[in-house]
Parts: C-alpha cells; structure tokens; sequence
C-alpha cells in the first residue's frame, strides 16, 4: 500500500490504542476548491506533530501525547505502524450532528466547533475507521513531496499490509461501529 493518510499523532495513538474509531476531517489548504474527499478506502497512517493538537483534545490524550512525543521519530524520518479501511462515513452539515459523536472519540468540543465553521462550507467529514497494526513499524525517510496541508499522501515505497492485525477484536469493533452509525442514524 502507498497511500497514508496524515493525522495529529495523538489522534493515531487513540486509533492505534483502539480508544476511538473515529476521524474527523475538514480538509487540507492543499484540498482546494472540493474539500477533502474519501477518496481511498484504504490508507496507511502518517501521524504528524503539526498544530495545535496538545491543546485540542481532552485531558487523558494531553497526558498520553506528553508521553508519545518524546520517542516520535526526528523530523527526517516518517514511522509507519498502521493501516486502516474506512468501513462508514458521512459529511455532516449540521454541528449538533457532530455533537451526537461525544464521548466516541478525543477532540475537545470547540476544537470540532471551530473545525465546523472553518472555510466556506459549514460542515465536517467524519470517518469510522476500521484500523490495523503492521507486524513491525516501518522507518521510512520523509520526503519533500509528503509536506504540506494535505489530507492523503502517496508514499515512494510500497508498504505491506497483507499481515496487519486488528487493534480491536470484530466485537468491540462492531459495538463501537453501531454506537457511531445509531448516533447520525436520524440525522
């Protein structure tokens, strides 16, 4: 697989810790006109330390970011660990839609708010994710080309996936799959 999808490292070791299953996406400045789009289904993920994440997301995830960012590989170096298939998702163009996904994941709520309201369109993106983790990370180097704010990158080498494990056995899984499809099912 090639294809990595960049998020806050923090919101990558809630995925990988199987805290959450949710992503949430407004789109990258590089995105242009069309916003971001699920344009793949299945996706590496490339976690970043860009912005402000330490500050967006509740208590517990700041106390474990303090504790990820002191082994996150140098600034020449993009550590890959794991892969995810998009199983659901939805544009919700109404914020008390996003505000039925409480408790489903780390955001700080006015983060999300401000997300919201960001750019032309009212509205985010959000994404359950069935996520993986490779049998050993892989250290690959960063390249120029992976810069920028861009949702989806395209990675020079091709890393298997074929052997991944789930960070969720298929039950707790599925309990949290529905508990994200029952909160937008009226919506």
């Amino acid at each position: 697989m090639q294809i990595a999808f960049k998020e806050w490292a923090t919101i990558v070791d809630a995925l990988g810790r199987g805290d959450q299953i949710l992503i949430f996406r407004k789109g990258g400045i590089a995105e242009g006109h069309a916003g971001f789009q699920v344009e793949h289904p299945h996706f590496l993920f490339f976690p970043t330390l860009f912005h402000q994440q330490r500050e967006s997301v509740v208590p517990a995830a700041q106390a474990r970011y303090d504790e990820i960012v002191p082994g996150f590989p140098p600034a020449d170096t993009l550590r890959v660990e794991l892969c995810a298939e998009v199983v659901a998702w939805r544009k919700l163009d109404s914020f008390a839609v996003v505000e039925r996904l409480r408790g489903q994941h780390i955001w700080l709520e006015d983060v999300l708010a401000q997300r919201f309201d960001w750019g032309k369109a009212a509205n985010l993106f959000a994404l359950a994710v069935r996520v993986a983790r490779l049998p050993q990370r892989i250290d690959l180097p960063m390249l120029p080309a992976y810069g920028g704010c861009k949702s989806w990158v395209e990675l020079a080498v091709d890393v298997p996936t074929d052997t991944a494990q789930p960070v969720l056995p298929e039950a707790n899984f599925q309990t949290r799959l529905q508990a994200f499809e029952s909160a937008l099912a009226t919506a």
